[in-house]
């Protein structure tokens, strides 16, 4: 059995053991509602009195308010009402406020959003206006000093939930107090909590929120500081709870929990210490830059907290470094976790100035203080097992040689598909359709596989192809002249079974045969099978590569068993039939959950169960495979190869599965349009099924 290794903490934290006790205790034993007068209530009352006098203490209230809440964006929204209300009841008086509604480029969504809508509803019609960060992600205080007179309210942050980078609050209550800014302050403590020391009552800070779920309490359990004197409106009103400050019976099972956490902030004998929480950082850092060569970290260490490492690897996505990071059991994120399953780049990366790939690339590595040796081992372990695997994927540098490839191998983006064909045992590959976004990796990866380019060849004339040959260097064949196609002036001429002369270059035992599609020669194709003695037949063409549907300029050379493989795939197709398409399945009929597997294998001891993940997604896993049967290894990019043997010469049910179901239903789809009758997708993927 793999342990999963949880490095996403500053998304939610794992519930300390004797907290989750408390909040069973609050929902079994102690099930009263503290607003009762009875016995029973008042036992629940005295959890609500400890949790909040243990806040007061910890956080350094003083005579200010402290309230229970269901996190982070209720308070948030409630400092901001707050704030606003008072601000509109000043203007309306005749006082001057301040125009403009100052927050952090870098501050999570939450805020500028709680901004924009409390300004809009209340009708103050004041300016939202971002104050920038330097090159490390801290406040840049002279421009703070520029806006502080016109400020109505400032937003900022204690630490970043992204990059961990500490805020010079200090510094921040310097410039309100040197620019006598009547400004109404809040700051962020979310991931300030428990990780940096805080009075609170000691500064100007007027609002102060937090969420009890980035520290090792449950979700739906917040606070909310309000300083002594700070203007404050109910965001929720009813019953009076929380001395009228938060209506609604309060959340007991998470306030217990919360309280056993503070408290054992409190006492000091449950987390570890500022330095071991630095030493930790330290071993990851190190596992990251053994295991992968020219990673970047996109936080100075020197001022974030401990618990945080934000980087990027030159030439890798953050999909790519989250999914092999999945696949050895490393959970970590790509980003914030409110975001990151949105495809673009970290927005707080990007006010920092850092470059696009590294805004583009960013993953998150963020543990808690819960944290101990033996994770932090296992971790380095796994960091080097992704790295490995990487390598052998030929997607970093390695000074060892990677397995060698052959057969077809698609690369896509937005619609648009590359192709390489590879022939092993020759060392020798032709490039079809390269797109510019993928001249990178095709380099890549024919440098790290040792193949010799043939041609690189375009199903449309003059398709910008110099930009691949000019990457290739000494691996691309520049003995023979090209046309507008990419064609080898040079290629060995051979005739195709209806008798058309074409010109083909050799790849092993097969050719690749350059088709005219039409009397004008455009669009061009490209046949790939193995030829008899005397022609190319019709039989042995596996597959044609072209730009749209050509089945009918290709009949007479293909048959219904030749696959087609374009050169545009807007509905992630993969490939099509060159014969009739059978009538669609339905996704539910395609679907098979874990239990169902289990009965299916049974039934069915001859299908194969397949993992469509990338390659370097296999080779870094840990998991078993579902239902403990050994599974296939066929990346989505090589599905087109391997469905043109399963069609034909494998009648065997086919169980494709991936991390969530996604890209198995995909290749289950593909294999139905293409008539294999008995194709499946595991639902839910290895996320449920392991």
């Amino acid at each position: 059995m793999h342990t999963e290794i949880y490095l996403d903490s500053n998304a939610t934290s794992v519930v300390l053991p004797a907290a989750l006790a408390a909040a069973s205790d609050a929902m079994g034993q102690r099930f009263g509602n503290p607003s009762s007068t009875h016995s029973t209530g008042l036992k629940a009352k005295v959890i609500l009195d400890e949790a909040r006098a243990c806040a007061v203490r910890l956080l350094g209230v003083g005579n200010g308010r402290l309230m229970f809440n269901s996190g982070a964006t209720e308070g948030i929204q409630t400092a901001v009402l707050s704030a606003l209300c008072a601000l509109r009841e000043r203007r309306d008086a005749g006082e001057a406020i301040g125009t403009l509604l100052v927050y952090g480029t870098t501050e999570h969504k939450a805020v500028p959003e709680s901004l924009a809508h409390w300004n809009r509803l209340l009708g103050l019609n004041l300016t939202l206006h971002k104050l920038p960060v330097d090159g490390n992600g801290v406040h840049q205080l002279a421009a703070l000093r520029e806006v502080a007179s016109q400020a109505a309210m400032v937003c900022t942050m204690a630490a970043n939930n992204e990059t961990g980078v500490i805020s010079d609050v200090a510094g921040i209550e310097a410039v309100l107090g040197e620019t006598a800014s009547r400004a109404l302050w809040m700051v962020d403590c979310v991931q300030a909590l428990g990780k940096l020391k805080l009075d609170l009552s000691s500064t100007r800070i007027d609002y102060a929120p937090f969420s009890g779920h980035k520290l090792h309490a449950p979700k739906g359990i917040g606070m909310l500081y309000v300083r002594a004197g700070a203007p404050f409106t109910p965001l929720i009103m009813g019953g009076g709870q929380e001395a009228g400050q938060r209506s609604g019976t309060e959340n007991m099972a998470g306030i217990a929990a919360l309280g056993v956490v503070l408290a054992a902030l409190e006492r000091g004998d449950t987390f570890r210490t500022e330095a071991e929480l630095y030493s930790f950082r330290t071993r990851l850092a190190d596992a990251l830059c053994a295991a992968l060569p020219g990673v970047v970290f996109n936080n100075s260490f020197e001022h974030a907290l401990p618990t945080t490492l934000n980087f990027a690897v030159p030439g890798l996505s953050s999909r790519e470094l989250m999914d092999v990071f999945d696949a050895a059991g490393v959970r970590v994120s790509a980003g914030s976790a409110c975001s990151s399953s949105k495809a673009a780049p970290s927005y707080v990366l990007d006010a920092m100035g850092l470059p696009l790939w590294r805004s583009a690339g960013a993953i998150r590595m963020s543990f808690g203080p819960l944290v101990d040796d033996a994770t932090i081992a296992a971790a380095c372990v796994r960091i080097e097992r992704c790295g490995a695997a990487l390598r052998a994927s030929c997607l970093i540098p390695s000074e060892r040689s990677a397995g060698t490839y052959d057969g077809l191998l698609q690369l896509g983006v937005e619609g648009a598909c590359s192709w390489l064909v590879l022939d092993a045992a020759s060392h020798r590959c032709v490039v079809i359709d390269p797109l510019p976004d993928h001249v990178a990796r095709i380099e890549a990866y024919v440098r790290c596989q040792n193949y010799q380019v043939q041609a690189v060849v375009c199903t449309q004339p003059n398709a910008g192809r110099t930009e691949m040959v000019e990457a290739l260097g000494r691996h691309f064949n520049r003995a023979a002249d090209a046309d507008e196609y990419g064609w080898p002036l040079n290629a060995v001429a051979m005739p195709l079974e209806n008798g058309v002369a074409a010109s083909v270059i050799k790849l092993g035992a097969q050719v690749l045969a350059s088709v005219r599609c039409d009397a004008a020669g455009e669009p061009r194709a490209y046949l790939l099978g193995t030829p008899d003695a005397a022609c190319l037949p019709a039989a042995a063409v596996r597959f044609a590569f072209s730009a749209r549907p050509l089945q009918q300029a290709l009949s007479g050379i293909t048959t219904a068993r030749t696959l087609l493989c374009p050169t545009r795939d807007e509905h992630n197709q993969f490939c099509a039939s060159m014969g009739t398409a059978p009538s669609a399945t339905l996704a539910a009929d395609l679907q098979l959950d874990g239990a169902a597997l289990a009965t299916f294998l049974q039934t069915h001891p001859n299908a194969r169960l397949v993992d469509v993940r990338e390659q370097y997604e296999f080779a870094a896993t840990v998991a078993p495979s579902p239902a403990g049967k050994v599974a296939l290894s066929v990346p989505l990019s090589r599905l087109a190869e391997h469905a043109s043997t399963w069609l034909h010469d494998d009648a065997a049910p086919l169980v494709f599965f991936c991390r969530s179901g996604n890209r198995s239903m995909k290749a289950a789809q593909c294999l139905r349009r293409l008539g294999h009758p008995q194709a499946y997708s595991l639902n839910g993927g290895l996320a449920l099924a392991t």
